[in-house]
This record gives C-alpha cells, sequence and structure tokens, in this order.
C-alpha cells in the first residue's frame, strides 16, 4: 500500500523546490508533511512523535540554508523523518525501517543531505563543530553548520563538552535547541528545570521580545547588524544582572525562546542568524506529537514509536506475538526485580533515561526512592552505580546493549579496576531490529569478556534471568556481574517460577547425543532445541549444551565435551570476533584438544536494519543456518530438514 502525497509535496524532489514557495505554500506544505508522516507511520509503523514536533522547523532550515552544501546534523534522527521527505526520498519512505529499505535515521550512504550518521544521542554538537571548524580550514568561510538536538539529548555528557568547546571557537555554527520537555520519556534533572524557567521567565521573556524585535531589522542595518546583536546582548545581561543564562555562560550566542510551530516566523528568524558569525544557540519550543490529536493528549512515551495505529481513531494496533502467553524479557526484569527488592533492601535500580523501555519504570513507581533515571548519561550511571556499591548497597544498572558501549571506560575504570559488585542488566542484546546498526546489541559479550573481575552471563529464557538476577544479589564483596538478554518476547507462558540460585560459571547439558554437539548462550539456545527436535524426528542425535556463562566457563563441562565430541558447534547472537565461540576456542587451544568447530554469530560487519529474524537469517543462525551447519558437518546425513 502506497500513501499518496499531497499535491504540494507531491511537487517537492528537493529542497531547491521548497525555496521557490510562497509563505501560504509553506505552511501548506507543512500540513501535507505533517498529514503524509501520520499516514505512513500509522501503516508501516515507526518513530512518531519526535518527527511531528519539527515540521515547521524541518521546512523552515531546508528553505533558508542552501543544503546539503550547508551542513545539517540532526541527533539521534528520531525526528529526521521530513527531513528524509523532503530530501528526495519522498517515494520510498514506505521503506522506512523495513528489511533492505531506508534507514529509520540519517545515514551518510543514503543521501548527501545526511551529513552524519547518527543513533546515539547528543552526538549532533561535535560533529556539526568538527564540520565547521573544517570548513573554516578549508577555506569555505559562507558553509553554514548547523546541528537539532532536543533537548532530552542535551541532558548527555557529550552534548556539554561540544557546547563547552563550542563556546571558544569562532566556528560558524548554529545550534538549535528543539525543546519539548520530553526524550522517549519525560526528561528528568536540573537542565530540564533550568530550560522550563528560561521559557516561563517574564523577566527574560520581555526582554528578549524587545530583542526579537531588533533582530527583525538587521536586514535593514547591513554591516551594522554586528553592532545591533551586541548592544542587544550587553543589554540583556546588564538588565538580568544575577539571572545567568547557561548558554551564554558558555560564550554562546542565545536566541529564544521561539515558536517552532510557526514556519513563516521561523524562516525569519533564520534568515537573520545567517548573517550572525560564530557559534550561536535557537532554543525552539516545540510539541512531540503537534498536528495529531491522541499524540499531542495522550502518553507522549506511548506516542514515540507507536507501532502501527488507526489514524482516525488514535487506536494502537497491538502487537501479535507467536506465543502471545510469554512475556517481553525487560517486563521480567521490571517485575523481578522489584520482587527482589521488596526481599532485599539493598537493591537499587539505575537507568539512563529509558525506564519504560527497560521496564525500570516498575521499580520507579513502586519504589521512586530506590530507583533512579539519570537522564541520557550512560557513564554518570556506570560510575553512580559504582559509587552505590561502595556502600554496600547492591546496584542493578539497566542499560541497552549498543548504549552500555557509551560507557566503557567507566566500566573498567570505575567498576572492574576496584572490583566493585555492580549487576550490569544489558537490554536489547543481538539484533535490535528496525533500529539497525546503530542499536544491534552486538559486541557486549566480547567486549566484557576481556575485562577482568566481570561476571559475563545470558540466559536463554525468562526463568534463567530470574535466577540470574536472583543470584547477582545474593552477597559477594567483589566481581561485576553482567546479563544480556535480547528486545521482545520470551518462551515461557509460566514464567514466574520460585527463585533457584546459579551457580557461577556452570553450564547445563539439555539434550545427549552423539557425533555432534552444539553449545550455546543466550536466548538463541531455544533455536538449537527446534533443531535438535528435528533432528531427532529423523534419528539424528545431535547434543545440546546451554553454557549460560562466557566468563568464567563451565571447564568442567568443556572437558567432557571435548573429550567427547570432534564436530562443535557454537551458536550466539553476538559477534564471533572475540565473543562466545572465540571464548571456545581459547579453551580449546589452551587444553590441546582437537575439533572442528563451526562458530555461529554476527559476522565481522555492519548488520543493516530489519526484523531480528530477518536478521538472523541473514547471518546463519537462525533455525535453518543452525540445521544447515549440523547437515554440513555431518556428512553421511541426508541434505534436508523437514
Amino acid at each position: 500500500m502506497l500513501i499518496t502525497p499531497g499535491k504540494l509535496l507531491a511537487s517537492v524532489n528537493s529542497p531547491a523546490d521548497i525555496k521557490t514557495l510562497e509563505q501560504a505554500q509553506l505552511v501548506q506544505l507543512c500540513d501535507e508533511l505533517r498529514h503524509f508522516i501520520i499516514d505512513n507511520v500509522s501503516v508501516y509503523g515507526g518513530h512518531f512523535g519526535a518527527s511531528l514536533g519539527v515540521v515547521e522547523l524541518t521546512v523552515a532550515l531546508h528553505h533558508v540554508f542552501n543544503t546539503p552544501y550547508d551542513q545539517l546534523v540532526w541527533d539521534v534522527g528520531h525526528q529526521a523523518y521530513g527531513h528524509k521527505i523532503l530530501t528526495g526520498r519522498r517515494d520510498e519512505f514506505h521503506t522506512n525501517r523495513q528489511y533492505k529499505g531506508l534507514s529509520g535515521f540519517p545515514k551518510r550512504s543514503e543521501s548527501e543531505y545526511d551529513t552524519f550518521g547518527v543513533g546515539h544521542s547528543s552526538t549532533s554538537i561535535s560533529a556539526a563543530l568538527g564540520m565547521a571548524s573544517a570548513s573554516k580550514y578549508l577555506g569555505f568561510e559562507d558553509k553554514q553548520h548547523i546541528a537539532v538536538i532536543g533537548d532530552g539529548a542535551l541532558t548527555g555528557g557529550i552534548a556539554f563538552e561540544g557546547l563547552n568547546h563550542a563556546g571558544v571557537s569562532d566556528a560558524n555554527i548554529l545550534i538549535i535547541l528543539n525543546d519539548n520537555c520530553m526524550a522517549i520519556d519525560p526528561n528528568v534533572g536540573a537542565l530540564k528545570d533550568y530550560l522550563t524557567d528560561i521559557t516561563t521567565s517574564k523577566t527574560y521573556n520581555k526582554i528578549k521580545d524587545e530583542a526579537w524585535n531588533m533582530l527583525g531589522k538587521l536586514s535593514m542595518f547591513g554591516k551594522s547588524a554586528q553592532e545591533i546583536v551586541s548592544k542587544v546582548e550587553s543589554g540583556i545581561k546588564a538588565t538580568l544582572l544575577s539571572q545567568s543564562n547557561l548558554f551564554e555562560s558558555l560564550n554562546l550566542r542565545y536566541f529564544g525562546p521561539v515558536d517552532g510551530h510557526d514556519v513563516t516566523h521561523l524562516i525569519t528568524v533564520l534568515n537573520d542568524l545567517k548573517s550572525i558569525k560564530g557559534p550561536k544557540i535557537l532554543h525552539c519550543i516545540t510539541i512531540k506529537g503537534k498536528g495529531f490529536g491522541p499524540a499531542e493528549k495522550g502518553n507522549a512515551t506511548t506516542w514515540h514509536a507507536p507501532g502501527t495505529f488507526d489514524k482516525i481513531s488514535g487506536e494502537i494496533y497491538k502487537k501479535v506475538y507467536a506465543n502471545p502467553q510469554a512475556p517481553r524479557y525487560q517486563d521480567v526484569f521490571g517485575h523481578t526485580l522489584v520482587e527482589l527488592a521488596k526481599s532485599n533492601d539493598k537493591i537499587m535500580g539505575i537507568t539512563p533515561a529509558m525506564p519504560s523501555g527497560s521496564s525500570m519504570n516498575i521499580m520507579m513507581k513502586e519504589m521512586p526512592e530506590r530507583a533512579f533515571d539519570v537522564g541520557i548519561a550512560e557513564q554518570h550511571a556506570v560510575t553512580f552505580s559504582a559509587g552505590l556499591a561502595t556502600q554496600g548497597l547492591i546496584p542493578f544498572c539497566n542499560i541497552y546493549s549498543t548504549f552500555m558501549q557509551r560507557a566503557f571506560d567507566q566500566v573498567i575504570h570505575d567498576v572492574c579496576i576496584q572490583n566493585l559488585p555492580v549487576n550490569f542488566c544489558l537490554d536489547r542484546a543481538g539484533f535490535a531490529g528496525a533500529d539497525g546498526p546503530t542499536h544491534h546489541g552486538a559486541f557486549d559479550l566480547a567486549y566484557f569478556r576481556c575485562l577482568p573481575n566481570m561476571i559475563v552471563s545470558a540466559p536463554m529464557n525468562e526463568g534463567e534471568l530470574r535466577n540470574l538476577m536472583y543470584t547477582a544479589q545474593l552477597p559477594r564483596s567483589e566481581k561485576a556481574f553482567s546479563i544480556r538478554y535480547p528486545r521482545g518476547q520470551g518462551v515461557m507462558p509460566n514464567w514466574h517460577t520460585p527463585f533457584e540460585e546459579i551457580k557461577i560459571g556452570s553450564g547445563r547439558m539439555l539434550r545427549d547425543g552423539e557425533d555432534l554437539a552444539i553449545l550455546t548462550i543466550g536466548h538463541v539456545g531455544n533455536y538449537a532445541v527446534q533443531v535438535c527436535e528435528q533432528l531427532a524426528r529423523q534419528n539424528i542425535m545431535v547434543a545440546h549444551y546451554d553454557m549460560r556463562f562466557v566468563k568464567p566457563l563451565d571447564e568442567r563441562l568443556l572437558h567432557h565435551i571435548f573429550l567427547k565430541f570432534k564436530k562443535i558447534i557454537t551458536v550466539e547472537d553476538g559477534c564471533v570476533q572475540g565473543g562466545f565461540g572465540s571464548a571456545i576456542l581459547e579453551f580449546m587451544a589452551d587444553h590441546n584438544y582437537f575439533s572442528e568447530i563451526r562458530r555461529l554469530g554476527i559476522p565481522d560487519q555492519v548488520i543493516e536494519h530489519g526484523e531480528q529474524i530477518e536478521l538472523q537469517h541473514e547471518c546463519g543462525f537462525d533455525p535453518e543456518g543452525i540445521g544447515r551447519t549440523v547437515i554440513e558437518m555431518l556428512e553421511t546425513v541426508p541434505k534436508t530438514i523437514s
């Protein structure tokens, strides 16, 4: 089903077409663009509220600036759907986030208008500043550089680092703060309160209104514009006295706040700001989900990425799971954490801005004094957890696997070197699906396995997740404990089982067999169960071992396996370079065993977006791929599996 764009939008094939439009046409274009996004996302799914909130800003930016010569960087990319549609990808937009289709985020290899690939937040200021500095060095003095960053992304440490550097540079950079009081969940922290104060301060806004009246006349003054801006700034600072502005204190010229949904005023403002050299920031107030009633008035978190829905009634269609009784891993985590915390008053929960996605919101609601959302600040989340651990508390730090990468130094320096018992629960391990390579949790097994004082584990099902969490909160004076699990549904309808301690470093045999053994780690072990059952119906008996721990390995079990089997397959939903399979190979080499080993997992390449099972099939560790590998290794076995 292809969505038909409005008549005016259908005529826009590049930003050059936007520059020819009259004021009334620009308003109409915004209306058609907003409805085109609503129509497409309601049918095909994707991120929603963020892009609706910047429709007018997107049109204004491409009207005013000479993209792609002028460099436009979108932070995160949730807000870039309108940008994609207006830059030649309108007719392909129905493939957004689909396997082999458009990426859900800006991507340099996809379009020259996507100046920087984004997926993790808070990077736009640093990237745009690097571009601006390069342009200055190369002599492109007329080139503009614009970073569009949300107030949620501004909580990330790298954003502050970029602001700090920008303030002492003379680079030609415009930072647009898209302020809607939301990330995926409502924003937290002092910065949120500060931005609210700026937007509601009568004194500040009275003076800024006067500034805007002056700024609107810049085009009449030619070379005197800089002098007027300087006088305006001095007047503001003198009048406000002790009421400081964070951005101005960093030597960034601050303009705003302005209505981010008034396209004509935005165009006027942006045209004026083009003539002001150096680093500056424009504060735009927007509404996430603007123009779609249920998103504006309802739960903004729900409408961040609602899936498919009825665009008339706003009814969100529930996703149909293969096993509707089985829960999602993240929900099992959330409920289990609360259950454990009720019996252990030392347990604390920490998440960097993902309480609903990780289900930490369950603990935050029931035990608000013991659960912390620290904002988009993974590094802080880890070191904060380490601080809790020094005082005898038991932190469960829940971070998506892909975002854990941002705090790797803190894990090494602040946790492992100090040998602190911090528990890391890594959600979205393996393929994250339609979010693509910036969100795949491909590397955690490898990068945690190499660290001293680190336990690395992965449950095969919800019951194992509960037991690993139970084990992790039992008294121990050292070693961090990592538990990783995938996005989405598990396999156990009756998941609420009694807790059992799992001996650290112990695996288990799920099926005995002859000739060949499959060793798995984590949820993909369920695929091996399917394959073994299919083969057994053909009287092909393959052994299956769920190792549970990558570090420490169950060496006693591995000695048994290598003494019995000369053909071994390892399966993991992580990178094969340095991961679980590599650990098994190292064990074999260290103990002078000689077996044929095939490692199945994520290859040493960037894997794009798609449904999890599509990507697993592409990489050869779905049930079909595992079965095919078994057949190849057992040369005398028939070549098909019924």
